[in-house]
């Protein structure tokens, strides 16, 4: 599944290449000029779209919760009301009791359930959710310990309003931005690298998003990647962040194979490493429908951010690591605290919004402290 995965993201890039009238650099232009790639065109589309929905198939195979897979080896009976497990071992009721968990170690994580009746912004998205849907790029129901799919959906609509709300202030713009250019400056000099190119792109890409005419073809390089609203959360949280940390946990094997090497120098490793990340951020900036749009400039970022980023998570030095975990719990706590009904109101969007900026302030601090700890 990751391998159609990666296969379908570079049919997508090739299709939108094919289809843009615009020149690759380096390699021409790619618009189509004969009724032979026409053809090849539809192929393309065609291939995509099977390949699409075998992703779907796939997944509801091997993921979806409903899936045999994820059911236990007991069947169950219905009495009257009372529904009992009939087992299919031998154990006896003494040894069972041994196999069961004590349910208090859980209640750290249980929501105490919440008056729906008090929450109008979330019945309002619930209702939003019966009536015409609510689009999203991906379900992380588990993953912010969503209690199902409607609620993760009807609390993402919220989170999108609180974002929105907060950022039609240029003084919130403004610190978000340079909380973000002081995490991640302070990563790469805890790390011994040069911030200066790293700081040339993020100062490149927040004078782009600030040109309202470059929004039209920026939307529309997103929606490619499945991006379904421009906000703070669909971006940079839910696509940038969120799909790294996914692909840091599951590294190519190529990737893997050099890094446990005991053979090679730290500092071999980490220059191939290094090297073969630029290698593919390269082959995916020359497929670009936009080459100066906004996946542009976000790979400017990414060279500088994703080598060390995987240095850290999957290299030898433990101090590196240790930072690099400390921001990911600090990202994933953030996520599962706005989606929380006992850590966020779900009440108005103001209220939703000043509660989104003080665990993100929270969180921010925390990150800093451990590296000015560590440093």
């Amino acid at each position: 599944m990751e391998a159609l995965d990666t296969a379908v993201n570079y049919w997508e890039d090739a299709l939108a290449a094919y289809t843009s009238g615009h020149p690759a650099p380096g390699d021409g232009p790619l618009a189509v000029t004969s009724a032979e790639e026409a053809e090849f065109v539809r192929d393309l589309q065609r291939l995509l779209d099977a390949a699409i929905k075998l992703q779907s198939e796939s997944e509801a195979m091997f993921l979806d919760q409903r899936s045999v897979l994820f059911r236990t080896d007991s069947s169950t009976r219905l009495h009257g009301d009372t529904a009992t497990a009939v087992t299919s071992t031998n154990d006896s009721f003494v040894s069972a009791q041994d196999e069961v968990a004590d349910l208090r170690e859980f209640e750290e994580f249980a929501e105490i359930p919440p008056d729906y009746d008090s929450l109008p912004l979330y019945q309002s998205a619930l209702q939003q959710f019966e009536e015409s849907g609510i689009p999203y790029r991906c379900l992380r129901t588990e993953m912010v310990r969503c209690s199902s799919d409607v609620e993760y959906l009807a609390k993402l609509h919220c989170i999108r309003l609180g974002f929105q709300y907060l950022f039609r202030d240029d003084a919130m713009w403004q610190w978000f931005a340079d909380a973000g250019r002081q995490v991640l400056t302070d990563l790469l000099l805890f790390a011994d690298k040069d911030p200066k190119d790293f700081l040339i792109a993020y100062e490149d890409m927040l004078d782009f998003l600030q040109e309202k005419s470059f929004w039209s073809n920026l939307e529309q390089e997103l929606s490619l990647k499945g991006v379904k609203a421009m906000t703070f959360y669909d971006v940079v949280m839910d696509y940038i962040l969120m799909d790294a940390f996914e692909d840091l946990e599951s590294p190519p094997s190529s990737v893997t194979a050099v890094v446990q090497n005991r053979w090679l120098s730290n500092g071999f490793k980490e220059t191939a490493l290094t090297t073969a990340v630029w290698s593919v951020l390269k082959a995916k900036r020359r497929m670009l429908k936009f080459p100066y749009g906004f996946m542009s400039h976000f790979y400017a970022i990414s060279e500088q951010m994703s080598p060390l980023m995987a240095w850290g998570f999957l290299g030898p030095d433990e101090n590196l690591r240790d930072i690099c975990h400390h921001f990911k719990d600090q990202v994933m706590g953030f996520l599962m605290d706005i989606f929380s009904f006992n850590k966020t109101r779900y009440t108005t969007v103001e209220e939703l919004a000043e509660d989104v900026f003080q665990h993100v302030k929270v969180r921010v601090d925390s990150i800093s402290q451990k590296m000015a700890a560590q440093g």
